[in-house]
Order: structure tokens, then C-alpha cells, then sequence
């Protein structure tokens, strides 16, 4: 690339970016890997010479100072649904920000030949995105490279992010009770699906074990399986309030309480969970709890390239548990009893 007056534009390599902090360029090095002993003054400036400079590293200078290969491996179960693909999206985003490559494969075939698959193309670091109980991998002899499961409930051994679903669901059953709505149907989604299981417990502690016996139903995550609920199941006639696993069955379930001729919120109210793109746009808009899949994304790599940095690889040792707080957005699809 030249400039105006048809020199070569150079771009700024580490000792440039040292020569502006004031530094030696094994200190810019330290920094730019995440080193924790590194005074914040010292990094401080050196983050500002890396700005006013636009320094980037060369990703394969980068793999051969620190001995990675810069990718991270990606085994996502059911990758087709919202959570696991928006996790997925998130992961990509916060990795390319760290200079890292994602490669993603799927559990199909079964989870330990994923991991094996990922192990093969040479991967720094396994993220396991996981949300069915039954393809939960247990490849804990199998992981070689630091790991992270995207998962609530608390896997032994395991570093795990999630968004905190028991909070999430709390707040959605809460919402209702404090409009006054006593008898509140739960549609679920899978029974294999952790969040599933967790959005359902929750439920079921609030109304009361006599109530859950009797109001709860199961969907299959998809608008059908809502829509066959709302427009068919005698309950309906029962209760005043629905809380949906997720928001794509509350849709289908809102369409089928309108061909049953009930009126959302009027007649009965409804929440549902993910905050999809599209939930502000149905009719009425949807209260629903929002995920934040990017924050778990990036919560993750995070986590991940700490374990890196930190040459903790599948060694037994402390493990983490980080939580993304979900919130409740109220829009038109409720009110009061």
C-alpha cells in the first residue's frame, strides 16, 4: 500500500508500539498475552500505543512466540436451535476479538468422536456446548486441552458458563404472581434438555406440587407443539397465565389461544424465554427473559484463554462456575388478573 507521495505505507510492528510506551518490547509482549503481573500504568500505555499506533499482531508470529496453534475447538449438540447457535456466534465473535480461530463440529456421531475429531485438527482449547442431558459428553479422560461446557447446572470437574436459568425462570413466575395470577400453566420444552429441566423445577416450587401436577405440559421448543396447546388443551379453560420454556412455542401458543378466541393479555397472559429478534414484533409483543448469549459467549473464551495462559490444562484442580444474569423484559402479553 503507498501513500500520496507513492512511499510504501509500513505498518507498526511490536518495537514501534514499545518505543512509543516507553517500554521494552518483551513488557508490550507480556501485555498483549494477558500477563497478570504487569502494572496498570504499564499497560495503560502501552494499550494507548497499541491504539494510536493501530498495531496488530500477526496471527502466525503470534502461534510461533507462544507455542499455539491460535484455534479454538467448538463441539455444539443441536446447533440448529437458538441458545446453542447464538452461544456459537458468541464464542466466534469473542475469539476473533483475542486473535483466535473457532472450529466447530457436532456430536452426531457421538460426542467422543467430536472431541477427537477437534483434537485431530489441533485445537489450544475445547469449548462443549451441550444443553441435552443425554449428550452430555463424559470425556473428561479425553480432553487434553483446557475446557469449558456451556451448562447451568453443575458438571463435577468442570469449568461451566451459563446464563443462570434458575434466575431467569424465577423472574418470569414471579412476574405473574405479582400480577396476581394464581393458576399458571407451564408449557416445558424437552425433559433431555437441562434449561428445560430448571425453567420446569422452578415452576413447579412456585405454584405448589398439587398445581404442577396438574398445569404442566410439553412442547418440543417449536411453534407447533405451542400452537397444539393453546388451541387444544383443556386446561387452558383452567388457568389465567402461561409461561413458555421459550419463545417460539409461545408463539405458536399465542395463535392458537387467538383461534380458540382468547384474547392475550385480556384473557390470559404469557411469557416466554430467549428474547428472540422477533419477540418485541408479535402480536401483542412478548414478555419474555433475555439471554445474553454474547456475555456467555465471551464469558467462555475468556475463561478459556485463562486456562491457556495459565498452561492449566486438563489437570484436576479448582474448577469455575460463571453465571450470566438473565433479564425480564415486561412488553404487552401480560397484565393484571
Amino acid at each position: 500500500m503507498s501513500d500520496q507521495n507513492g512511499s510504501t505505507e509500513r505498518h507498526a510492528n511490536i518495537y514501534d508500539v514499545a518505543n512509543l510506551a516507553g517500554v521494552s518490547h518483551m513488557t508490550v509482549s507480556r501485555v498483549l498475552n494477558g500477563h497478570p503481573n504487569i502494572r496498570e500504568s504499564t499497560r495503560e500505555r502501552v494499550e494507548a500505543a497499541i491504539s494510536e499506533l493501530a498495531y496488530t499482531r500477526s496471527s502466525a508470529a503470534r502461534a510461533l512466540v507462544t507455542r499455539r496453534v491460535m484455534r479454538i475447538g467448538v463441539l455444539v449438540d443441536r446447533a440448529v436451535e437458538y441458545g446453542p447457535s447464538s452461544t456459537l456466534r458468541g464464542i466466534e465473535r469473542a475469539a476473533r476479538e483475542d486473535g483466535y480461530a473457532v472450529i466447530t463440529t457436532s456430536g452426531d456421531d457421538g460426542p467422543e468422536r467430536g472431541i477427537e475429531r477437534l483434537h485431530a485438527q489441533g485445537v489450544d482449547a475445547i469449548c462443549i456446548i451441550s444443553p441435552r442431558v443425554s449428550s452430555l459428553p463424559m470425556v473428561s479422560r479425553s480432553l487434553r486441552v483446557p475446557s469449558v461446557i456451556i451448562q447451568t447446572e453443575p458438571i463435577p470437574g468442570s469449568h461451566c458458563v451459563a446464563v443462570d436459568q434458575l434466575a431467569g425462570a424465577r423472574a418470569a413466575v414471579e412476574h405473574l404472581q405479582g400480577l396476581g395470577h394464581e393458576r399458571i400453566l407451564h408449557l416445558a420444552g424437552p425433559d433431555d434438555w437441562f434449561e428445560s429441566r430448571l425453567r420446569r423445577e422452578v415452576w413447579a416450587q412456585a405454584v405448589g406440587g398439587r398445581l404442577a401436577a396438574e398445569l404442566a405440559a410439553e412442547g418440543d421448543w417449536g411453534a407447533d407443539s405451542g400452537y397444539t396447546v393453546g388451541r387444544s388443551d383443556p386446561r387452558i379453560d383452567e388457568v389465567t397465565a402461561v409461561f413458555a420454556a421459550n419463545d417460539q412455542m409461545a408463539l405458536g401458543l399465542m395463535h392458537g389461544l387467538a383461534d380458540r378466541g382468547l384474547r392475550v393479555p385480556d384473557d390470559i397472559s404469557v411469557v416466554g424465554f430467549d428474547d428472540l429478534p422477533e419477540s418485541a414484533h408479535y402480536l401483542p409483543p412478548l414478555t419474555t427473559v433475555r439471554q445474553d448469549f454474547d456475555l456467555v459467549g465471551a464469558r467462555a473464551v475468556e475463561m478459556l484463554l485463562h486456562l491457556v495462559r495459565t498452561e492449566r490444562e486438563a489437570a484436576p484442580g479448582p474448577r469455575t462456575a460463571v453465571l450470566v444474569e438473565p433479564e425480564l423484559v415486561v412488553r404487552r402479553s401480560t397484565a393484571a388478573r
